[in-house]
């Protein structure tokens, strides 16, 4: 993780690139607020509440995830999340999450930064990728499929927005061994 922090360029804006830390929860609450609730659907939790990201930096600080964060003067504008449950029964599994501000979509940041979270949940042992999104996220499926994940499920009606309103949720995973494999086939690494 020694590649942490550095400075990215996102069509013409700099971005520094670093680890969170649990003492970045008011940033990134602050981030997650400018967000519309319907980027936040496939959380399992609302990270705009205070208790939730007060966890969340928890978790950073004990070292049970790794969050990247992206900041812009002073301002985050992109925060990724590996989580692993090490004592369930999917220890190999890792789950990305990501979220980026609308003023930096299209700009490549989600890209780097789900590259860059895609290289520290293999190089933390994770043997399968997955991620979760509402179908309509068709920028985000994209950019996960151009890495090699695909869908594996489409869960109807699986999550309630504010309003109560229900939104299917699609799940997509990628299997490391398969795609570095692919990767090298192709000579990409």
């Amino acid at each position: 993780m020694s590649e942490f922090p550095r400075q990215i360029d996102c069509k013409g804006t700099q971005i520094e690139l670093r680890l969170m830390t649990g003492d970045d929860a008011e940033a990134i609450t602050a981030f997650a607020k400018k967000l519309p609730v319907h980027d936040l659907l496939f959380l399992g939790r609302d990270i705009q509440h205070a208790k939730v990201m007060n966890a969340w930096a928890d978790a950073v600080a004990n070292g049970e995830m790794v969050s990247l964060i992206a900041v812009r003067d002073g301002e985050v504008v992109g925060t990724s999340a590996i989580v692993r449950d090490h004592f369930g029964w999917s220890p190999h599994v890792a789950e990305l999450r990501l979220l980026i501000d609308e003023t930096m979509r299209g700009k490549g940041l989600g890209r780097k930064l789900l590259e860059a979270s895609f290289k520290l949940a293999i190089d933390g042992g994770a043997e399968k990728l997955i991620a979760r999104m509402t179908p309509d996220q068709t920028g985000a499926i994209i950019m996960f499929e151009d890495l090699g994940f695909r869908g594996e499920a489409l869960l109807k009606d699986h999550v309630r927005d504010r309003d109560g309103e229900p939104h299917d949720l699609a799940i997509f995973s990628l299997e490391v061994a398969r795609a570095l494999a692919q990767q090298r086939a192709y000579g990409f690494t």
